[in-house]
């Protein structure tokens, strides 16, 4: 049912507030899509000698501890002090588990799926985490799509795919036509785990979803059940990976330490979108972000851009105007 406001002294200030609602979100999304641009780009710039200086594990636990404190903080300075003396129950905590559980298993099947696979074959096949993730949001969070929007979820697909394909160096020189053609490989295993790799991901973004939706708790309480589980996990995660060769912040620098800060504020702006938002926003996020990381990796890494990158340019840019319209 389409109600339509009769014009009066109301409007003008509805209007404003629908206004500034937009340019908030325009700000919120465009600054989420330049963090996650410029963080593979930030990392390429740690390297030393082709390699990353630092623990990679540390970092992510910096991430997830710097996330607990801006939500512990923001839960004091807006005043929501009744809710921490709120009585804890095992049903209402509990479900913020799983999410970090997830992503914790994810982050390792990454590493482990490379004996199986390319790093540029997961690449290409990691874009079928845009698939399972439509497809959890309408199957379990009960949201219809209309036949326009699968078809912009396709081809926004079809642009991660084109644009993970224009950034292959399928050759080098010097290699002879047999090292060429065995770069790119993909085992039985290896396609089997990169399927539940994108499943476990699509599965993550839409139970968090659920979770912070249908809870009436404020957000930063929220965030801090979240990340409690996310330092615990990761930070087992960590200690039982270290091998005692390297200390927990060895090879940390200025760069490393944006990263820090920008991942974090990636993830609580990210809970934002999946508690006001959906997490199809998401997936538009992330697909605008690849255009974002390629033009800051020609502007700082010397990345040479093809005429070809301009087809998953426009491709997301007519997926998101046939998703919204």
């Amino acid at each position: 049912m389409i109600v339509i406001h009769a014009v009066g002294s109301g409007s003008p200030s509805r209007h404003r507030r629908w206004g500034i609602k937009e340019v908030q979100w325009g700000v919120l999304l465009g600054l989420m899509v330049m963090i996650y641009g410029s963080h593979a780009p930030l990392i390429a710039l740690t390297k030393v000698d082709g390699r990353v200086p630092f623990s990679s594990s540390s970092c992510v636990v910096l991430i997830e501890i710097t996330k607990l404190l801006v939500s512990l903080a923001t839960l004091l300075l807006t005043g929501d002090l009744s809710a921490l003396h709120a009585p804890l129950s095992l049903a209402l905590v509990a479900p913020y588990a799983v999410p970090a559980a997830l992503y914790a298993f994810n982050n390792n099947l990454v590493v482990f799926m490379q004996i199986y696979m390319d790093p540029s074959s997961f690449q290409v096949l990691s874009n079928l985490k845009i698939a399972s993730t439509a497809l959890l949001y309408s199957s379990c969070l009960g949201k219809r799509l209309r036949s326009a929007q699968w078809l912009a979820l396709g081809i926004l697909m079809g642009a991660g795919v084109c644009h993970s394909y224009s950034s292959l160096d399928l050759e080098y020189p010097g290699q002879t036509e047999d090292q060429s053609s065995s770069r790119l490989h993909i085992t039985a295993w290896g396609l089997v785990l990169v399927l539940v790799y994108c499943f476990i991901s699509g599965l993550a973004a839409i139970y968090t979803e659920r979770v912070l939706k249908s809870q009436r708790l404020p957000l930063s309480l929220q965030n801090l059940y979240l990340y409690v589980f996310g330092v615990a996990i990761n930070l087992v995660s960590h200690l039982s990976s270290m091998g005692g060769e390297q200390g927990f912040l060895e090879g940390y620098s200025g760069v490393v330490w944006a990263i820090v800060a920008g991942q974090a504020a990636n993830g609580l702006l990210m809970s934002v979108v999946l508690k006001h938002g959906s997490g199809i926003t998401r997936l538009f996020v992330i697909s605008w972000s690849l255009l974002v990381n390629a033009l800051l990796s020609w502007a700082l890494l010397g990345l040479q851009l093809t005429p070809f990158f301009l087809l998953p340019t426009s491709m997301i840019g007519l997926a998101a105007y046939l998703y919204y319209s």
